[in-house]
This record gives structure tokens, C-alpha cells and sequence, in this order.
């Protein structure tokens, strides 16, 4: 019970890494609140007598109902202890020449000014808490680069740098702030990255999984439980004086592609 009432929000935390990560925390005493695009997933949360994560609806690419979450939030709690900007998107598959603006403008409106809003949103509350976390889920691509998904791995980029600038800020406020970089996740998001390159390549899908799987040295998958291990840490009273880092959970990246 190392995170015994803490009190934390995850975006997009209905499905896939979020919601795994809100199941390890719960296990560990947390209180969490977790919003998500799908409003059917949210329901099933929320109808399941079982569970004590509770689900609200939000568009995290719309200000106003990001705000609104936060409105909802409030009548739980009045302070935070956690952010996990959790949000994000695969973005296209494609050759810079041939990729439209349309995508480019939607990957980095989910995968940076989405976080730019939700950590807006939390700071308020992690100050009146006296101090906390955030934490920033970015990717070993925006460190490496990652060719035929160029939205993304700028996005992922632009995930740390905001990190760091938001390290510096906070700092003075007792508010930690982190980016965690996952490797090579298994789980759906991934499998439709490795589907959409194999089709453009024109090659098999277990060429292109295989190819994943070896960028790292330890050869693995990650786990979505393993980035849900690695919040937990970050979030409890053994990592209050991590902040401004960027960690990887990718079984050591070796190359970009």
C-alpha cells in the first residue's frame, strides 16, 4: 500500500497502458480517476460493482471538456497528488514527402497540447497539495526518431522537452515532473503500428514484429504492467527527488529502426 490514499488522474486511462497503470496503482492504495474518449469502456468502469477507479468521459483534443473533467474531479477532491498524462496517438504511417498536414496537426494536438491542457489544469491542485508528480508518458522515439511515423516521434520529442521547461518550473512547488519513454509495448496500439508499416512496406507482419522486438538488446516486449510499475515508483515517497528525467522502460534501446 506504498501509495495509501494518493490521489491521481490519468488521461486516456480506460484502456491499454493507462488503464493498466490505474489497476497497478489501485492495487497499491491510490485513489484513481481516469477519463477516456470511449464513453463505452467508461460505462463498463464505472457499472462494475467490483472496481474503485472511477471513469469520466473527455475529449482531450477539446479545451472545454478538458476543464470540465477537472470541474468533476473537484467534487471528489480539492487536491492531487499525481498527473499521468497518459494520452496520445500512433499518428500515420508514411514518408514525410507524402504525410498530410491534417495528421500531423491532429498527432501533435493529442500527443503534446493534450498534455500542455491536462497539466494546466492539474497544477492548481498539485499546488495546493503542497507538492506531487507528474508524469508524461513520451516513447524511446522521441529520443531515437522513428522513420515513417515522423508526427509521432516529433511529438514524442516535444513530449520531453515540455517535461523538462515544466521540471524547471515547478520545481520551487515541491512538483516532480517526469517522462517515461516505453520501448516496444505489446498490446493493440502496437499491433496496428506494426500492421500499418508492414502493409506500406509490402512485407509480413511477423518480419516487421520481429524487427521491433530486436531494436532492443534484451530482444523483449514490454509490458504495459511495467510502465504501470514504474509510475508507481515515481509517484511514491522513494522517488521525491527524481524530477527533469526522461526514463526509458525499453529493455535498452540499441537503434531507432
Amino acid at each position: 500500500m506504498i501509495l495509501k490514499n494518493k490521489k491521481i488522474v490519468i488521461s486516456a486511462g480506460a484502456s491499454g497502458i493507462g488503464w493498466v497503470t490505474a489497476k497497478v496503482l489501485d492495487q497499491r492504495g491510490a485513489k484513481v480517476f481516469v477519463c477516456d474518449i470511449d464513453e463505452g469502456r467508461v460505462k463498463a468502469i464505472n457499472s462494475d460493482k467490483k472496481n474503485k477507479i472511477k471513469a469520466f468521459a473527455c475529449n482531450a483534443n477539446e479545451e472545454k471538456e478538458v476543464y470540465n473533467f477537472f470541474k468533476e474531479i473537484k467534487k471528489n477532491t480539492t487536491t492531487l497528488d499525481c498527473l499521468i498524462n497518459n494520452v496520445g496517438i500512433a499518428g500515420p504511417t508514411g514518408s514525410i514527402e507524402k504525410l498530410n498536414y491534417k495528421d500531423w496537426d491532429k498527432t501533435l494536438k493529442t500527443n503534446i497540447i493534450g498534455h500542455f491542457l491536462f497539466t494546466k489544469c492539474a497544477i492548481p491542485m498539485l499546488k495546493k497539495n503542497k507538492g506531487g508528480s507528474i508524469i508524461n508518458i513520451s516513447s524511446t522515439a522521441g529520443v531515437f526518431g522513428f522513420p515513417l511515423r515522423s508526427p509521432y516521434a516529433a511529438s514524442k520529442a516535444a513530449n520531453i522537452s515540455f517535461t523538462k521547461t515544466a521540471a524547471m518550473e515547478l520545481g520551487k512547488y515541491k512538483i516532480r515532473v517526469n517522462s517515461i519513454l516505453p520501448g516496444v509495448i505489446r498490446g493493440i496500439r502496437m499491433q496496428k503500428v506494426i500492421d500499418a508499416k508492414a502493409k506500406y512496406l509490402g512485407v509480413s507482419k511477423k518480419s516487421i514484429e520481429k524487427e521491433f522486438i530486436s531494436m532492443a538488446s534484451m530482444n523483449c516486449w514490454i509490458e504495459e504492467e511495467d510502465i504501470g510499475k514504474l509510475c508507481s515508483f515515481l509517484i511514491s515517497d522513494d522517488g521525491n527527488k527524481i524530477s527533469g528525467q526522461s526514463i526509458a522502460v525499453d529493455g535498452n534501446t540499441l537503434k531507432g529502426d
